[in-house]
Formats: C-alpha cells, structure tokens, sequence
C-alpha cells in the first residue's frame, strides 16, 4: 500500500474517537496518535535503507511483524480498562491498533510473515506482476490502487463532514 496507511488511520482514529471519549483524549492528539500509528511499521525503511543496503525485504523486520503489533494492542487494551492513566491508554491503543491495521493493509497486495517469528512463511491476498519499469508504477497500475483511493476519499469525506457524536468538525477535531 502506498497512500492509503495514513488515510486509513484517519477514518480508524475517527470511527473510535467517539467511542473511547470516556478515556478523556484530546480530539487532534487522539488523531495524530492513530496516524502515526498508521505509518509506524514503515519506520522501518530508514534502517531498510541507510544499514541494511536493501538487502533484506523490509517486512521481514520485527516492526513488520503482526505478532509485535498484536501484542502492543493487547497490552495497551489491557493498560486502557485498567484505569490507569487511560488518557495517555487510549493513544496507546489507537497508536497499536492502527499499527496493526497498517499489516492487514500490507497484506492485501504486499507479502506480510503473518506468523514470524515462528514460521518463515509470506503471506498475501493477490499478488501485483511486474510489467512495468520502474516498480512502482506496478503498484499504480494495478486494480488495487482503486482500492487505495477509495480510502483516501472516504478520509476526505469523514473529514469533511461534521461529526454528530462529538459536536465538531473532524477537521478541527477539540477536546
């Protein structure tokens, strides 16, 4: 996926901002939370490229694993319904759960280790030939890029309307 992680944590952080309200999260700090959430795992390309010389496919780093994600959202729930500093909780868990997501969008057309670091074994809904030069333009050209760009319109769309449940714009998204 190439433009679809941050959109993608915008329209999770704003599904579930009204519904973790109780945790007492500041609307953009929640937001921002969840989409840096989302393009975490991707963090990943500055070591990708600047130690490992790309000699490694990047989603065979541990930040890349759905097991690491899994566990930080579970521990981030369980810190969340404890009770303890849920304010700080709720970016926790929006932050992992977004992480998370971020490998169930990889694994569309992307190859995620599903089960790593137990099993060396690759895994992706379809796979995107490569015909074109450069590669990218693969990924571009392929259906599931229309896929990408429905998300990114209905981030558009979630942030251009109002929200009921909270009173405000997404956009300016207080308290």
């Amino acid at each position: 996926m190439f433009i679809g992680h941050l959109p993608a944590g915008y329209i999770i952080s704003a599904l579930l901002r009204p519904r973790l309200q109780w945790a007492g999260t500041q609307g953009t700090r929640f937001l921002f939370a969840g989409m840096l959430g989302a393009v975490a795992p991707d963090f990943d390309m500055l070591y990708f490229h600047l130690v490992d010389h790309r000699q490694h496919h990047h989603h065979t780093y541990f930040i890349h694993f759905p097991l690491f994600w899994f566990g930080l959202s579970l521990a981030a729930g369980v810190w969340l319904l404890s009770g303890r500093k849920q304010c700080h909780a709720a970016l926790a868990f929006i932050f992992t759960l977004n992480g998370l997501a971020h490998m169930v969008l990889d694994s569309i057309v992307g190859d995620i280790w599903w089960l790593a670091p137990f099993v060396n074994q690759r895994f992706s809904l379809f796979t995107v030939p490569a015909l074109y030069k450069p590669w990218w333009l693969n990924f571009i050209l392929h259906w599931s890029f229309a896929l990408e760009l429905a998300v990114v319109g209905f981030a558009v769309y979630l942030w251009r309307r109002p929200l009921q449940s909270a009173g405000c714009g997404l956009a300016g998204a207080q308290k």
